[in-house]
């Protein structure tokens, strides 16, 4: 009896230590292994300018529906020495939650610079660049961009030597993703996927990515040339917090 009590409560640990992966999710690198990851908010290298709750390891995960599809767009790239690389895809509530008492202290500007230089902080929240709820703790929801291969290098991101994201290649952030016209996350409306204002190469590069996932299922934020979301995700109604370990 005192055999089954110490297994009982060693599995019972177990269960509380670990955390279950969602059934119908999917590391992406078990779908896409050659795939690129620049997780963003593991690092300090985004509009928050630290690391964002929920992300413990570099790990992305997704649907599967989702990855299966991504998988399709990858193969397409490969052809021509192309590869996606994957700047977020399924976020916890938790790491929303940050976004929201971020934009919420008005008086931490330290990215202001590199991701939102042309907009009040104030402002983020009230015009919907920061939300109470993100399509992406569904799970079907990816930030990406288009690398060519051979991966070019890419500097770390130095907070006291911040670039506004707006600007030309050459001056803005040197990001290895093919010149999309702005960086990523860049609150500016130069992100505005069919924006005017940018030139015939950037307007190709972004149009070569919005078709490609287009194609296969997935439907563009039209605020964001990078946000993605598969039109037929399997859970719309659904946030999820699972952490990322």
């Amino acid at each position: 009896m005192k055999n089954l009590i110490f297994i009982f409560f060693i599995t019972l640990s177990i269960h509380l230590f670990s955390q279950d992966i969602p059934e119908g999710f999917v590391e992406i690198r078990e779908v896409i292994p050659d795939v690129i990851l620049d997780l963003r908010y593991l690092t300090n290298h985004n509009f928050l300018g630290l690391p964002v709750d929920g992300y413990k390891s570099e790990k992305c995960y997704i649907t599967k529906v989702a990855a299966d599809s991504l998988a399709k767009v990858q193969a397409e790239l490969r052809k021509f020495n192309l590869t996606l690389k994957i700047y977020d895809a399924y976020r916890p509530q938790c790491a929303v939650d940050h976004f929201v008492r971020w934009a919420k202290d008005l008086s931490d500007t330290l990215t202001k610079k590199e991701f939102y230089p042309t907009i009040d902080k104030s402002r983020l929240f009230v015009d919907g660049f920061i939300a109470e709820k993100s399509g992406h703790s569904r799970g079907s929801t990816i930030d990406l961009t288009i690398v060519p291969i051979p991966i070019p290098s890419q500097p770390i991101f130095d907070v006291d030597n911040q670039c506004e994201c707006f600007e030309s290649a050459e001056k803005r952030f040197k990001d290895n993703s093919i010149d999309m016209g702005t960086g990523f996350d860049c609150f500016h409306s130069l992100s505005h996927t069919e924006n005017i204002n940018l030139t015939p190469q950037q307007r190709a590069n972004r149009l070569l990515l919005k078709f490609l996932m287009d194609k296969y299922g997935f439907k563009n934020l039209v605020e964001e040339w990078w946000h993605f979301t598969l039109r037929n995700e399997p859970f719309p109604n659904t946030y999820f917090d699972f952490e990322i370990n």
